[in-house]
């Protein structure tokens, strides 16, 4: 008998992504397929389309689900063995979101093995391009909700972050709004992660709470649906979300599809599938007190934490490894190029002379402080490079090695400050 094996799914902006591994975490297969390049007729660039207003991004719902087609073929062809696998779970984008139009669920159920899915789907979509989280096409929808709730904060206090564009609540309202037919026409609405779940279960899945706090509509303490969001967003929600849950719930077998199809074992496990920053916190395997910053374009910077306290800056979302904590999750736009900016500026372009610059100061910087923002920054909302001396003044400019030093003190400075608002202990 085959030594068992568990799939993880990536849904990602850009790609669609899989790995097989074994009871000793070892990894077993691995592949993906590239939504431009594998799937040039759906004409994405980075996955997505950007729509003439350049606020509107959306991506094809048929592009996923083809790429799933196109994925379990490729690990047929390689001989993969598909009964070994016992479970599998995954992650989507977060904020992304996928309408179901109505009877769809009866076609996810009785899906015949003979046909790939995305012919089987073909039909089964109210909303054919789905918005996603680059999509910033929704401000009015932002100031609507926070009025009906009484404001940005207590919006945060409710759902862990206030309004924002690319969240889904705000995205259902503008459909409802823009298109009150087409919601009528929609069954189920699930996000990305979901929506993927809901592929392998062969029945929609439910929404976790983890991703689901990324929505501007859960309660993130009694983690049920706010009732006063969902009525500023549109009418009838909750039946068209369903109930969530905790995101390591077993949702049921696998669809009788993929066993006919492909050769998994009746008895395969689908586990509920998450969004992408929580499945992240999950598998970096972090831990209360423990901090993770991924250093990139934006920096983001997310962790654990007990007893948060929402702010206007930054989201609290609910902890998809246990249920009764939380995450934080605060994003930085000038991240990486910035750094890049003072490299370039200060030394001459090359990361070996800015490391030796910045190990020649002191920590502290002799009191010399930097903030660096060469677009509107997320958090906190700033613009403009802003330095201080070690007597407050404000100064013009800093020796090279300074500025290096400041840069550099100055982002981790404001990612602990920020931190600590949204209720981070910094252990003794």
């Amino acid at each position: 008998m085959a030594a068992p094996c568990y799939l993880g799914w990536d849904f990602s902006t850009q790609q669609l992504k899989v790995i097989a591994i074994d009871e000793q975490l070892r990894v077993i297969y691995e592949d993906n397929v590239h939504f431009d390049k594998d799937l040039p007729e759906f004409k994405t660039q980075g996955g997505v389309y950007i729509h003439s207003d350049r606020l509107t991004v959306t991506s094809p719902v048929l592009m996923w689900v083809k790429a799933l087609d196109m994925i379990l073929e490729k690990m047929k062809s390689s001989g993969f063995n598909f009964s070994q696998v016992r479970a599998l779970s995954g992650a989507g984008q977060q904020h992304g979101s996928v309408y179901w139009k109505k009877g769809s669920i009866q076609i996810l159920k009785n899906a015949s093995s003979e046909l790939p899915l995305h012919q089987l789907l073909k039909d089964c979509f109210s909303v054919s391009n789905s918005p996603i989280w680059m999509d910033s096409s929704t401000a009015s929808q932002c100031s609507a909700l926070e009025k009906a709730v009484g404001g940005a904060q207590h919006l945060a206090s409710i759902t862990g972050s206030r309004a924002y564009e690319r969240f889904t609540g705000n995205q259902i309202a503008k459909i409802y709004s823009q298109n009150p037919e087409v919601y009528m026409q929609t069954e189920r609405i699930s996000l990305v992660s979901s929506f993927a779940a809901s592929l392998f279960l062969g029945s929609y899945a439910p929404i976790d709470y983890s991703d689901g706090s990324g929505m501007n509509l859960l309660q993130i303490w009694e983690k049920v649906w706010s009732v006063s969001c969902l009525d500023a967003c549109a009418p009838g929600l909750d039946e068209k979300l369903g109930f969530p849950v905790p995101s390591h719930s077993v949702l049921g077998p696998i669809s009788p599809y993929y066993s006919q199809r492909y050769g998994f074992s009746p008895d395969c496990k689908i586990v509920a599938f998450t969004g992408d920053n929580p499945a992240s916190l999950a598998g970096m395997r972090l831990q209360e007190g423990d901090i993770a910053i991924s250093l990139g374009t934006s920096d983001t910077l997310f962790l654990w934490i007990q007893e948060p306290t929402p702010a206007l800056e930054g989201h609290i979302l609910c902890n998809p490894v246990d249920s009764r904590t939380y995450m934080a999750l605060l994003c930085f736009k000038n991240g990486s190029l910035m750094r890049e900016r003072i490299r370039d500026d200060c030394a001459s372009g090359s990361w070996d002379e800015f490391s030796k610059a910045l190990s020649s100061t002191a920590a502290g910087n002799n009191g010399n402080l930097g903030f660096y923002f060469d677009v509107m920054e997320i958090t906190p909302e700033a613009v403009g490079i802003h330095r201080f001396n070690r007597d407050n003044q404000k100064v013009s400019g800093f020796p090279k090695e300074v500025e290096i030093r400041a840069l550099i003190e100055g982002q981790f400075m404001a990612k602990r400050i920020h931190a600590e608002k949204l209720g981070y202990k910094v252990s003794k």
